[in-house]
């Protein structure tokens, strides 16, 4: 059978962006408008001009380039927002116009809105010497290790001094840092801390949580809890590759201990099984909980080969309903982390 096929004209852009999409992190409505900045590249013959922007809320105005531009000659577009509008996630369409034909584009401005808060001793009830958390300890969530995971959090400074951005020290593993946001907090006013969790450099998979110490100028350090879960991250692959890459299959992810004893340690065995085509390498078995023993003979599978994971859970000191459960992490692609849920009713 002749198969025939027609190619498509791909239209040519006159305007190169250098990004469409900007993340203003963290905003808190004390500091006012927040602007974010496109910069584009005109890239056609023929003079350029922006002959319009719509956007899509009363909270965002624009500022732009309104000369004629000739080829290789750049421009910007500048986005204003005014977080007094909005609280908490948002993200903010902005659509630019241009005298030529198929010169519209959309760009994009998006982050997470703090209003100003009403009563700080109460919204901020957790003190870390002069400072003022909403939490006890940094969550990081979902980390994985092709890139460090940034996160912001706000703080309110009860102290009689203002803080400066080069007087924080801190302590805490090479793969986790803080710096402060603002060059200056006043006394009686909020910041921003941005932690940084590097998952390649931790070196490690799973949930982990960590201490760290920071203080400001010559106050006493203070102690943050920073959780953080790590994942291997596998770049996307094709359905060919789809036939030979490891393939992790649990021969039974859900054990129902039904009713048993606090006195009765339990014994149970999973079937592991790599059904891929390459070899599978188990990275790490993680469980919830201590009361849990978890081994396996290797680390690795050749294709179409099996173990056993012996589970050993000791329910002492616990009752009611109960239920554990065990990450393992492997090398397979589609599915890199994957889980056994271990559920009783210990009387």
């Amino acid at each position: 059978m002749l198969q025939l096929s027609i190619a498509q004209e791909v239209p040519v852009s006159k305007v190169v962006w250098e990004v469409n999409r900007i993340n203003l992190g963290t905003v808190l409505e004390e500091y006012g408008p927040q602007v974010a900045t496109f910069r584009f590249t005109h890239t056609q013959d023929s003079l350029f001009q922006i002959e319009r922007i719509w956007t899509d809320c009363g909270c965002t105005t624009v500022d732009y380039t309104k000369d004629n531009l000739q080829v290789g000659q750049e421009g910007e577009v500048h986005v204003s927002f005014n977080p007094s509008t909005t609280a908490g996630y948002f993200s903010k369409l902005v659509v630019v116009k241009g005298n030529l034909q198929d010169t519209q584009d959309t760009l994009y401005i998006e982050g997470v809105s703090i209003p100003a808060p009403q009563n700080p001793e109460t919204d901020y009830p957790v003190r870390k010497g002069d400072l003022g958390f909403r939490l006890e300890k940094v969550n990081m969530g979902e980390v994985f290790t092709h890139e460090p995971k940034i996160k912001e959090v706000e703080f309110f400074n009860f102290g009689e001094k203002k803080i400066y951005q080069d007087s924080l020290s801190f302590y805490a593993p090479d793969y986790i840092g803080v710096r402060l946001v603002q060059d200056t907090v006043p006394q009686n006013s909020r910041g921003l801390l941005q932690f940084s969790y590097n998952g390649a450099e931790k070196g490690d998979l799973g949930f982990f949580e960590e201490g760290i110490s920071l203080s400001f100028g010559d106050s006493l350090p203070q102690q943050i809890a920073v959780l953080a879960n790590v994942f291997e991250y596998y770049p996307p692959f094709s359905k060919n590759e789809l036939r030979v890459i490891p393939n992790l299959s649990i021969g039974n992810a859900e054990i129902d201990l039904r009713e048993i004893s606090s006195g009765d340690i339990q014994n149970e065995l999973v079937t592991l099984t790599n059904k891929g085509q390459k070899t599978l390498k188990i990275k790490k078995i993680q469980g919830n909980c201590d009361c849990l023993n978890l081994e396996i003979p290797k680390t690795e599978l050749a294709p179409g080969e099996s173990m056993e994971l012996e589970i050993t859970f000791d329910p002492a000191g616990r009752k009611g309903i109960d239920q554990r459960n065990i990450f393992i992490f492997s090398n397979d692609p589609l599915n890199p982390v994957q889980s056994i849920v271990i559920k009783s009713r210990i009387k």
